[in-house]
């Protein structure tokens, strides 16, 4: 077996890797940005890998990937999965494994109190792969935290070279994070690109889609063809600001992008349905009795009687969007707006629920992929004619 060094040139989808010591960490937002904000959610979120992947040319048979994964343990919650690896050979999935071992985060639901216990070095090992020379991409762990140690074959291997497709940059909550997706090649950006033929930055952070100003200056300075942001959820569920703030927030954040990238095509989508959240404000809070029954679920805990004095709600901000977007429009024809509901809706919400009042499941994950791909990448669409022909 051949060591080949991890190099940055090996990576797609991250901004940044950091040598922490005990392994080579792949951040989303670079190192400038993360020391604007002192949020230990917002930390954890861009730490997780949604989104990259090593990407690789070889005619190698065997692939064996050291990793420190991070395991978060919530007390008092059903235990979460291992995080998945999904291997794609040529662009299409060809193996999916999970990794054991790591270290473990140890995290106190009601205090926020996290305590850290180191562990091993987990292996993930691919096997029988076609003997000659392929595109190679293993997607890490969306919603694990992942340290690389080493990497290994049965042949050389090679940075796989640019294929010249689109780069679609994409800034979300949870929800385009890949909360609750089967897969890290499963969550709805990364189906949407496969769906499209484009190349995924994904900027989807948990709990982090607040109009940072410091997220709009990365997407500004970050190389791109096509650009979305969707935005609501995390602004309610945090109950971060009133209505008054909410609009020159969103200004600045387009005006920011806008900046690195004034004719590039960016679609603005607001949130998906959320049963919880549609007409009662934030903050969003665990649900009791979820909880007691062994179920991770969400409440809102805002009182609807103040969205009159400027409380915010799904409703509000996506007709606070559209309005924005509209006559912003008039002088940049370039942007564009979604509406979430077109992605899922009540009807939706019936058929396929949110597990957890909030995040989208496996299945709900692939109908907004399918949806968003045809809406935005597909025949009048805003980014139509912008899609890979491979």
């Amino acid at each position: 077996m051949i060591t080949t060094p991890i190099t940055p040139d090996l990576l797609r989808g991250a901004a940044e890797l950091e040598d922490t010591g005990r392994g080579l960490l792949p951040h989303r937002l670079p190192a400038w940005a993360r020391a604007q904000c002192a949020d230990p959610q917002l930390a954890m979120a861009e730490s997780q890998p949604s989104g990259v992947r090593l990407a690789l040319r070889t005619r190698a048979t065997v692939v064996e990937l050291d990793t420190r994964p991070l395991k978060r343990v919530y007390a008092g919650a059903p235990p979460r999965p291992d995080g998945v690896y999904d291997l794609l050979v040529d662009g299409r999935l060809a193996g999916r494994v999970t990794a054991a071992g790591g270290d473990t985060l140890e995290i106190e639901m009601a205090t926020g109190a996290a305590e850290h216990r180191p562990g091993p070095v987990a292996t993930v090992r691919f096997a029988g792969l076609p003997d000659h020379v392929k595109d190679v991409e293993i997607w890490l762990p969306h919603n694990e935290t992942t340290q690389l140690v080493a990497l290994r074959t049965d042949a050389p291997v090679e940075p796989l070279p640019a294929a010249g497709r689109p780069v679609w940059l994409h800034h979300g909550s949870s929800i385009s994070h890949g909360s609750d997706a089967a897969s890290p090649s499963t969550t709805w950006p990364a189906l949407a690109a496969s769906y499209a033929g484009v190349e995924l930055v994904n900027l989807g952070l948990g709990g982090g889609a607040l109009l940072d100003p410091f997220t709009a200056r990365v997407m500004r300075d970050t190389p791109a063809d096509l650009i979305s942001v969707k935005i609501g959820i995390n602004v309610v569920n945090t109950d971060l600001m009133r209505l008054r703030a909410f609009a020159p927030a969103v200004h600045g954040f387009l005006d920011t992008i806008r900046e690195g990238h004034p004719t590039t095509p960016l679609l603005v989508v607001s949130a998906i349905y959320c049963r919880v959240q549609e007409q009662t404000p934030g903050p969003l809070a665990f649900d009791p009795e979820g909880l007691a029954a062994g179920q991770l679920r969400f409440r809102a805990t805002g009182d609807p009687a103040e969205v009159a004095a400027g409380r915010l709600t799904l409703t509000v901000i996506r007709e606070e969007l559209a309005r924005i977007v509209r006559e912003r429009a008039v002088a940049d024809p370039h942007l564009h707006h979604l509406d979430g509901l077109e992605l899922y809706a009540a009807a939706d919400y019936a058929e396929l629920p949110l597990p957890d009042e909030v995040h989208p499941d496996a299945a709900t994950h692939r109908r907004i992929g399918e949806r968003f791909a045809a809406l935005a990448f597909g025949a009048g669409g805003p980014f139509a004619g912008r899609r890979s022909a491979g």
